[in-house]
């Protein structure tokens, strides 16, 4: 892995039209990508995804632009803060995790997530959370590296399991 220096890291400001611009377009390449279930966001989402993140206090965003190349966006982190009744604390789910093709490999994610990590440490959070399918093998790694371990409170239980159900 090699770091890219011209790296610009900052949360999303979701009144600022080139913030929004750039996190409508990495959302929309990740979820063209088998990892994001290779379908382009629907018009509404694009149309409506800056008022509803912008109405949402628990939501925040971090954005990587890449300042060599023109501050062209590399990198976006969508996170969702939630609340942990065991610790009585927030914790935040790091929600999407995207990189250009261009720039995989270079250090760009885990940058992103030590700005998440240092966001969530000033909402007082006690941890962070994610999800992520298991052939994506590269993240997997990543994670790990970064601290992260599938979640279980009793190893006779087992690991618990990601599920969802659409209304």
């Amino acid at each position: 892995m090699t770091n890219t220096p011209s790296l610009t890291l900052c949360q999303a400001d979701y009144a600022h039209p080139q913030h929004m611009q750039a996190l409508l377009d990495l959302l929309d390449g990740y979820a063209r990508d088998p990892m994001g279930g290779a379908e382009p966001l629907s018009d509404f989402a694009k149309a409506k995804l800056p008022q509803a993140l912008a109405a949402r206090p628990f939501m925040f965003s971090v954005l990587a632009f890449d300042e060599a190349s023109d501050g062209l966006p590399v990198g976006l982190i969508n996170c969702v803060e939630g609340f942990s009744t065991f610790a009585c604390q927030p914790l935040v789910n790091v929600h999407d995790v995207v990189v250009t093709a261009s720039h995989r490999g270079q250090g760009v994610a885990e940058q992103m997530l030590g700005l998440v990590e240092q966001l969530a440490r000033a909402r007082g959070a006690c941890k962070l959370t994610l999800e992520v399918l298991e052939g994506n093998t590269p993240a997997q790694k990543l994670y790990r590296r970064l601290g992260f371990d599938n979640y279980q409170l009793d190893p006779a239980m087992g690991q618990a399991q990601f599920m969802h159900k659409w209304l």
